[in-house]
């Protein structure tokens, strides 16, 4: 029983009805997908394909029109104290202090605690994110980086059982964007903590992800596959793309978001595509892909794969 995944996406669909009695507009449709226990998975789609209201169906903001989420067991009816959730804008508490915002969160989720076990939790997760001597700052007084930083120290604070991520460093600079990536991902392989993450950055999910669901265009986007991560786990920044898997890696994610993700009607018509079960592929050096593939080379990868 310990290897079932801690997520279960299943038969996700969110239609939204017409203006004005017009034909109603179905966003996402059959969407399947699973996340293991301390796994990193990131969603990859353009614009329109619904990943941002699938993320707030997966934290109970949103509800889906057909379908379910199951977290630990338990579906997914409503926000949860134990899915955390750091948007694309800080979303922090302008009249309260770093120390203030975090705390907010832990009495929340502790509401019995001393305030001095309160603070000690604050502090343990503002040193994690090297925010140690600006607990008292307003968020005024810190960078665009730093209020990402409180948002995820606060995200992480109250020990989730999964945390999402909307594009959190989507606004920022590209030097600042990667040093808070790097620390995530240290954060998150020290904490063991279960993540999913929408980003639009293919860089940014190799360096992080385990796996990569990856969506076709809206509307009535499904998932067209999930690719896993074929770079060993302790890659980096620096090295990861001296790894003979990165530019296959990088090019499969390319060639999905250039040409695949508008075509992949013609994938559907294929016998061997199952929406439960979204073909697993795991690009390497010795694969041989071509790089605008036809209907035929498409179905035939589908039916390769599984």
């Amino acid at each position: 029983m310990t290897d079932l995944p801690l997520i279960r996406v299943e038969g996700l669909a969110k239609i939204f009805p017409g203006a004005q009695g017009g034909e109603d507009l179905t966003v996402f449709d059959d969407i399947w997908f699973s996340v293991q226990r301390s796994e990193f998975v990131c969603l990859i789609g353009h614009s329109g394909c619904g990943k941002t209201t699938l993320l707030n169906i997966l934290a109970g903001l949103d509800q889906a029109s057909r379908g379910g989420v199951i977290v630990g067991g338990e579906e997914v009816t409503g926000p949860s104290i134990e899915h955390a959730v750091v948007f694309q804008s800080h979303a922090l508490m302008p009249w309260m202090t770093v120390m203030g915002n975090i705390a907010f969160a832990v009495r929340s989720r502790w509401p019995s605690w001393p305030r001095a076990k309160v603070t000690e939790q604050c502090q343990k997760f503002i040193d994690l994110v090297h925010l140690t001597g600006s607990e008292y700052k307003k968020p005024s007084q810190l960078s665009g980086g730093m209020k990402q930083r409180v948002g995820i120290a606060r995200a992480m604070a109250i020990d989730p059982k999964i945390m999402l991520l909307d594009e959190p460093f989507s606004a920022l600079d590209a030097l600042t964007r990667g040093s808070l990536q790097d620390e995530l991902l240290t954060i998150c392989t020290t904490t063991n903590q279960t993540v999913f993450m929408i980003t639009h950055d293919i860089d940014e999910a190799i360096l992080l992800a385990d796996k990569i669901v990856l969506m076709t265009n809206g509307p009535q986007a499904r998932v067209c596959e999930i690719v896993e991560n074929t770079l060993p786990r302790d890659r980096t920044r620096a090295n990861m793309h001296r790894h003979q898997n990165y530019y296959p890696l990088r090019n499969h994610l390319l060639d999905f978001l250039v040409n695949r993700s508008a075509q992949f009607k013609e994938e559907l018509s294929s016998p061997d595509y199952d929406p439960k079960n979204p073909p697993v592929v795991r690009p390497t050096a010795g694969d041989n892909h071509p790089t605008n593939p036809t209907a035929a080379d498409r179905s035939g990868r589908i039916a390769a794969v599984r």
